[in-house]
């Protein structure tokens, strides 16, 4: 599989104190790598990272070209104000386009032929027309997964996308990112406070630590010392 992403020695700093050190990995199409580690390991740093809204104190990270132009795909984790944003469904999603506009002020017949198919995809259908701020905290999930697929259909950037959902519909958001990494062929690189979860669905595992990481496939993590000391103590 062509590699999408690489980081070559990246360290990153928060604030005058450095959060992530050296760090080395790559992530090729269709891998499934989620990114665990306790608060303040540098989780979402590292995705700002990734997206080029922080940069590296040192090493450098390389994108394939195929991610330049509506490559990547961003699910933020949500403020109180983002959840009552009043706007359609539809608008919401569509808006995923934005990214690809360049200069252009309006959307394109394509613009939303991709934002049906997205509605379709996730299951959504029903709520096309529904107001964003009315939704279950479900179903806002799908929606902004809708979105960012509008944004970009090679590789996903998921920022603890099941933070505050109850144990069912977890479940269900789990599943129907699992399903768009199989059957879509789309890259997942998704941030959890959940490892149990990430080693069950996850081809890769990434374990921020400040001062020993691991990378690797999620079995080599299970039997490494630091997901045998997490699962040890469980």
């Amino acid at each position: 599989m062509d590699e999408l992403i690489r980081c070559e020695n990246v360290s990153f700093s928060y604030e005058n104190t450095g959060v992530i050190k050296k760090l080395s990995f790559s992530v090729c199409e269709c891998d499934y790598l989620c990114i665990v580690g306790e608060n303040g390991s540098g989780k979402s740093t590292l995705i700002k990272g990734l997206l080029g809204l922080k940069q590296p104190a040192e090493g450098r990270i390389i994108k394939s070209d195929s991610l330049r132009s509506g490559g990547i795909g961003y699910l933020p984790q949500q403020t109180p104000a983002q959840k009552d944003f009043p706007a359609s469904v539809f608008e919401v999603v569509l808006s995923g386009r934005l990214s690809r506009h360049g200069f252009r002020p309006f959307y394109s017949k394509q613009d939303k032929q991709d934002a049906h198919e997205n509605i379709k995809k996730l299951g959504i259908e029903e709520l096309i027309k529904r107001s964003y701020r009315d939704l279950s905290g479900g179903q806002q999930q799908r929606v902004l997964l809708a979105r960012a697929l509008c944004a970009g259909k090679k590789l996903l950037l998921l920022d603890e996308p099941v933070t505050g959902l109850d144990p069912i519909v977890t479940e269900e958001m789990y599943k129907l990112i699992d399903e768009l990494n199989h059957k879509e062929k789309i890259t997942v690189i998704m941030v959890s406070h959940d490892i149990s979860s990430s080693v069950k669905y996850a081809s890769h595992i990434l374990h921020l630590n400040y001062d020993k990481s691991f990378f690797g496939t999620t079995n080599d993590y299970l039997n490494s010392p630091i997901g045998r000391g997490f699962f040890s103590s469980k």
